[in-house]
């Protein structure tokens, strides 16, 4: 009968982070004032280590805590292995820039392998964001292009109304009126600027070219705008807007 193999325990990753700061000059110790490991080398700051076999709230909230005694903290959890391994929280860009942006140090370790188990992921170095002036660009644009305020914030399992869509929705709703419209009348509303760029990339699959430069709309978009309208999305499409095909 094969003998049942045992799940690993955090006690498992003490050896290899041991003798990985060990091999770097520091005198280690574990369970030190609640703190899993405690590294210590001349007049330096002092290393803590929080051991876990998961990446998780509760370990973040530990090495949150650790900062108040030293700017060097790490966590440290097991070595993800299997088909799994590369989705596993620790090879996740948002959660190593999470760990930067807390100032934490990130930590594999595979139990077994002495100091050469041990990868850092991430040091602990103070979080100096990089501003991202492009996306900023488009974030304050979609805020100041967008018409009102269509949608409900945390909202998952609706369509956003972004600004696009709903200059789409007021091109749908002009064409709605009367059936069909040309590009030229729908610019000739002041309404939908991009009228020309929206029509032609039919993003939404509502619009059906009759015959050059002039739309009608497909069935899809006439459920669309029944869609948008219960929930108050729709756009005000000007009231008193004709359209001269």
């Amino acid at each position: 009968m094969p003998r049942a193999v045992s799940s690993p325990a955090e006690t498992d990753l003490y050896p290899a982070v041991k003798a990985f700061l060990e091999g770097q000059g520091y005198d280690v110790k574990a369970e030190v004032r609640g703190c899993d490991v405690v590294a210590i080398r001349g007049d330096e700051p002092p290393v803590i280590v929080e051991l876990k076999l998961s990446f998780g709230l509760a370990l973040v909230l530990q090495g949150v805590d650790r900062l108040a005694l030293t700017d060097r903290v790490y966590l440290a959890v097991i070595r993800p292995r299997g088909r799994r391994a590369r989705r596993a929280p620790v090879h996740r860009r948002d959660v190593r820039d999470l760990c930067r942006r807390l100032g934490l140090g990130l930590l594999t370790v595979e139990p077994g392998r002495g100091a050469a188990g041990v990868e850092v992921i991430v040091d602990p170095t103070p979080y100096r964001p990089r501003r991202r002036r492009a996306s900023l660009t488009r974030l304050l644009g979609e805020h100041a292009r967008r018409i009102g305020d269509p949608n409900r914030g945390g909202m998952t399992r609706t369509p956003i109304v972004t600004a696009y869509r709903q200059e789409a929705l007021r091109c749908a709703i002009l064409i709605g009126r009367g059936g069909r419209a040309s590009l030229k009348a729908l610019r000739e509303t002041g309404l939908v600027p991009n009228a020309s760029r929206i029509l032609q990339r039919d993003v939404y699959g509502w619009f059906r070219r009759l015959e050059r430069a002039t739309y009608g709309l497909t069935e899809r978009a006439r459920r669309d705008l029944g869609r948008f309208a219960a929930p108050n999305g729709l756009p005000d499409a000007g009231a008193g807007a004709t359209i001269q095909s």
